[in-house]
């Protein structure tokens, strides 16, 4: 029944044949799973994507909408990306903790008090109930208008939260106390930033992420790979908006910006691959070269 849909799917999202391939083989059993998942459960079920940034997870998320959505589930879609805090209120948060925190991405840069709210909305939304859910513009690094937020019409029987470090656990004490990076050498020279970071994830993303049901994780070859295809990334970006849109970065504004990414990323790699339910592991083409169930 998936034939047409996964075709046509790769076609308008202008993917590789071979994602046609990966989806047969790897993503329609994982289908198949959260909608068993789905069905057993005495409540909306709850998945989370993990995957660095240009590991795919966003396209994957859609198509499992696609997919599940034919077998009439109701699903919801959408990244922590969408739930950052809008660009004023990071500045605010720069100038009272710390500068590095205007920069969009780490712990403690998301509205995490709204996206419980909306967990929990979309969980006893009824029948032709409305939910509306934030969208953030990267191109102009700040939030949608209310007008543009995506509507939900209820019931939802699955939501799907996608993100760069979604079901991340922190990291320990040691290991934030030296620098991994020229950013955080210069930037943050007394560790203050990434502690807050950490203390953040610790806190209140890990009460986001207990209520995840299902963790999937896209597992990059390594960091330098994340790198290359985070510059990919940008390159769609400047096709999407104007070149002088203010969250349209240069090849050096990139390279520091993805430094604020580099401790987290690594971190989830090594610590990841065993907390969640389903691994793929991606080698340096985005082709899946391995999938692993773990019964947590």
């Amino acid at each position: 029944m998936y034939s047409q849909l996964i075709s046509d799917f790769v076609e308008n999202e202008a993917l590789p044949d071979s994602y046609r391939e990966d989806a047969f083989e790897f993503f329609v059993p994982l289908v198949d799973l959260i909608a068993n998942r789905a069905l057993d459960s005495e409540h909306t079920l709850y998945v989370g994507i993990n995957g660095a940034q240009g590991t795919g997870k966003t396209t994957l998320g859609k198509l499992l909408v696609t997919l599940l959505s034919a077998r009439e589930f109701r699903v919801a879609n959408f990244s922590i990306d969408d739930f950052y805090l809008t660009q004023s209120e990071r500045n605010q948060l720069a100038e009272s903790q710390h500068p590095l925190l205007a920069t969009r991405g780490v712990p403690g840069t998301h509205d995490i008090s709204l996206l419980m709210t909306k967990f929990e909305e979309l969980k006893n939304l009824k029948a032709e109930q409305v939910c509306e859910l934030p969208r953030f513009n990267k191109a102009i690094d700040d939030r949608c208008g209310t007008e543009d937020w995506q509507k939900l019409i209820g019931p939802i029987d699955a939501v799907i939260l996608e993100g760069w470090f979604v079901g991340a656990p922190p990291q320990a004490t040691r290991d934030i106390e030296l620098p991994i990076n020229a950013l955080e050498k210069t930037e943050d020279a007394d560790g203050s930033w990434r502690k807050y970071a950490n203390y953040q994830l610790a806190d209140q993303y890990q009460s986001a992420f207990d209520q995840l049901d299902l963790l999937i994780m896209l597992k990059a070859p390594s960091f330098k790979q994340v790198s290359e295809w985070r510059s990919l990334q940008e390159e769609k970006l400047k096709k999407i908006g104007p070149i002088d849109s203010p969250g349209i970065m240069d090849e050096e504004q990139l390279a520091r910006f993805i430094q604020h990414y580099e401790r987290l990323t690594r971190h989830c790699l090594e610590y990841l691959p065993v907390k969640a339910d389903v691994l793929f592991d991606l080698d340096t083409d985005h082709r899946i070269a391995g999938v692993y169930r773990h019964e947590n």
